[in-house]
């Protein structure tokens, strides 16, 4: 019990202190910016084709139940919908965690078993400023960008799909797009891709920075960072997916 409280409470004190040094501190802007597009940059094309198949996969998925029902019209609608909502943003938080996390968390305990934070600290700097705080910013402010680039293939791939195998014209497939896809949807997409870019920044940089055992310990970060940001993930999703359904019903109401 012990043990399970130190791995969830560790973090969030890692990120306490991140919070302060942000807030009190100031960042570079160019180190954030850096940052920035090396995860965009590294991330673009796999996000760009995971996306395009995902929007593929949701279409074909709901052709074959709609088209029982004769409302094959509304599939671009539906199937765009369930992607702003519920696999646009998991898709973008697997995707990252499988590369950025586990790169960033490689590179932060090698700088950490190589005593390089140590000589940083040393010449007067504080680590988390130069070091954590633009990766922490670099990887949730990316995130974003990534959710909308998968998003827009999703619906390229939706309607390409579509078209080709189930016979739903392309302009049909978009036509009911803006109608059935509710602000809702997207503000609850973006407060999932918000809070999953949090989560995985916050365990990549903790595991990397705090990595010992030389280059051993370095690999163990790098698993404990795919792992912990997974499990972490999953629950997020049913968290805010839960909490997110309650807010916009008593706020919009039952046909949100």
């Amino acid at each position: 019990m012990m043990k399970l409280l130190s791995e969830v409470g560790a973090p969030l004190i890692f990120l306490s202190e991140i919070l302060k040094t942000l807030f009190k501190k100031k960042i570079s802007v160019k180190l954030v910016l850096e940052q920035i597009w090396s995860v965009a940059w590294n991330s673009l094309p796999t996000t760009a084709m995971a996306g395009f198949f995902v929007g593929a996969i949701m279409s074909v998925q709901f052709a074959l139940q709609m088209k029982e029902f004769g409302a094959l019209g509304y599939l671009g609608g539906l199937a765009t919908s369930g992607t702003f909502r519920e696999i646009g943003p998991l898709l973008i938080a697997f995707m990252l965690s499988g590369k950025v996390g586990a790169f960033t968390s490689a590179e932060l305990g090698t700088m950490r078993v190589t005593e390089q934070i140590d000589a940083i600290r040393c010449l007067g700097a504080d680590p988390l400023q130069e070091l954590i705080v633009p990766r922490f910013l670099g990887i949730i402010i990316s995130s974003f960008f990534l959710l909308g680039l998968g998003l827009l293939m999703s619906v390229l791939g939706g309607a390409f799909l579509a078209s080709l195998f189930v016979g739903v014209h392309v302009e049909e497939y978009l036509r009911h797009i803006p109608r059935i896809v509710q602000p809702a949807s997207i503000v609850l997409g973006l407060i999932k891709c918000g809070s999953f870019a949090l989560i995985l920044a916050t365990i990549c940089t903790y595991k990397g920075f705090f990595a010992t055992g030389g280059a051993k310990g370095v690999g163990r970060a790098v698993v404990q960072t795919a792992v912990s940001t997974m499990i972490c993930i999953v629950v997020a999703d049913w968290f805010t997916s839960f909490v997110g359904d309650v807010l916009v019903r008593l706020v919009i109401g039952e046909g949100a």
